[in-house]
């Protein structure tokens, strides 16, 4: 539910500039309904696949699979992009990229890395913290052929996070290889493009609950393999 003193809708087509939108104004009242320790699943990932479900099934969230990844380079530096999630399970989160990218460049220099999932239509958010590894080739090649024919060119023409003269040379790149690799055809697996395993080492499971005192409940990996549970305060 909103609340009384929420922002008013900006100008409608056509209307001047108005008043600036503040941020400051802009409330929402979040649910009623929390989260306790004793619903909790016996894992952190177990746990990741209900909400997951909520969010994807129940919610028809727009690609409930989108997550802000952050990393940090050699020097600390940080910098967060959003990415897909492609695969889940006990041994971690997987995402796919261009080994030459900037966050590819952070986590070979620091493997630390953070995974936000913001559910903000349901109130909820996870953060996962932990170690991101490499996938193994033949793992990275068997993503590969479930993507779009477009996807594996796409790959292949993009030198990402590099600067480029313009959008031309990009779709210029991009048609010589449709020319090479039509349709139907075979594209091979980029040397250059793979994934990353972020093996957990935390994960948070955030609701939003009325007044701000939110649920935060927290999964530690323990050394033993068990996870401990945790209460945060809001």
């Amino acid at each position: 539910m909103t609340d009384a003193d929420a922002a008013s809708p900006g100008p409608g087509p056509g209307a001047g500039p108005g008043p600036a939108l503040d941020p400051a104004a802009m409330r929402k009242q979040y649910r009623v309904e929390g989260i306790t320790e004793a619903e909790l699943a016996a894992t952190p990932v177990e746990q990741f696949a209900r909400w997951f479900k909520d969010a994807a099934v129940e919610a028809r969230l727009f690609e409930p699979n989108a997550m802000v990844v952050s990393t940090a380079d050699a020097e600390g530096r940080p910098s967060s992009r959003t990415v897909l999630l492609k695969q889940f399970d006990e041994k971690g989160f997987v995402f796919y990229t261009n080994y030459d990218s900037r966050k590819a460049r952070d986590l070979a220099a620091n493997p630390h890395v953070s995974l936000l999932f913001p559910w903000h239509p349901m109130a909820r958010q996870v953060i996962v913290r932990g170690v991101a590894r490499r996938t193994g080739r033949d793992e990275t090649a068997a993503y590969f052929r479930t993507r779009p024919h477009g996807s594996q060119l796409g790959a292949w023409a993009s030198a990402q996070s590099s600067v480029i003269a313009s959008r031309d040379g990009l779709d210029a790149s991009y048609a010589e290889l449709a020319a090479r690799y039509p349709e139907g055809e075979q594209v091979p697996v980029p040397p250059h493009w793979g994934g990353f395993r972020v093996a957990p080492q935390s994960v948070e499971f955030w609701q939003g609950r009325l007044n701000r005192l939110h649920d935060r409940l927290r999964y530690v990996a323990e050394p033993d393999g068990s996870w401990r549970v945790e209460r945060l305060s809001p």
